[in-house]
């Protein structure tokens, strides 16, 4: 594909992600795209089979750029004292940040998944699969232990907590949880399940 074949793909696809943001997923048409790209339905099927395919390939852009960015944050900072604490809210921080600027798109991977979509289900495991390796391996290396569970499930349950409420973090704050207590509440989790100990330096 050539450059002006690149941008034409972008424009639809920043097309797409402009009606996702305003409409129900079910509801977006092909049609909708074209007219919000400035261009006809012809030429979205030129790049695209129909809409989910279009809403994939969205997908695809963010696991590819947001999965490395969760991963740098788990992997690339200490977690020793005195910075563990800064540490584990700063990735809860980056979690709440990739859910609100792609809410739109994994709101449709999700609802997607739950339908039993594999390939909307293969794309968000890959997605999480990066900072799960990466805790993995700050949980193998900050507190190995024979008494502690496997490494492996430690670190898939805790960044299955991090997505989880940051998906749904907007409901936990209108029934009632205050936006700070739930950043702390998700890093607290996050660096017992690394260091094994409850935060000293519980600061905002």
């Amino acid at each position: 594909m050539g450059r002006r074949g690149q941008r034409t793909r972008q424009r639809l696809l920043d097309a797409t992600a402009g009606l996702l943001t305003a409409a129900p997923y079910r509801e977006v048409r092909v049609v909708d795209i074209a007219r919000a790209a400035e261009m006809s339905p012809a030429a979205f099927y030129q790049y695209f089979g129909d809409v989910e395919e279009a809403v994939l390939a969205l997908a695809e852009e963010m696991a590819d750029g947001c999965g490395p960015e969760l991963a740098a944050l788990v992997r690339d900072r200490s977690w020793a004292d005195p910075h563990g604490w800064a540490t584990a809210l700063g990735v809860a921080d980056g979690f709440l940040d990739v859910w609100d600027r792609h809410r739109a798109v994994l709101r449709v991977v999700d609802l997607a998944t739950d339908e039993g979509d594999r390939r909307f289900r293969e794309l968000r495991t890959r997605f999480l699969q990066a900072p799960s390796e990466a805790l993995v391996e700050v949980v193998s290396l900050s507190a190995p232990s024979s008494a502690r569970p496997d490494a492996r499930a430690e670190a898939g349950v805790a960044i299955s907590m991090l997505a989880h409420v940051a998906a749904h973090h907007e409901g936990l704050e209108q029934w009632g949880a205050p936006p700070a207590d739930l950043r702390r509440a998700m890093a607290r989790v996050l660096y017992t399940t690394v260091t094994g100990r409850v935060p000293s330096h519980d600061q905002p």
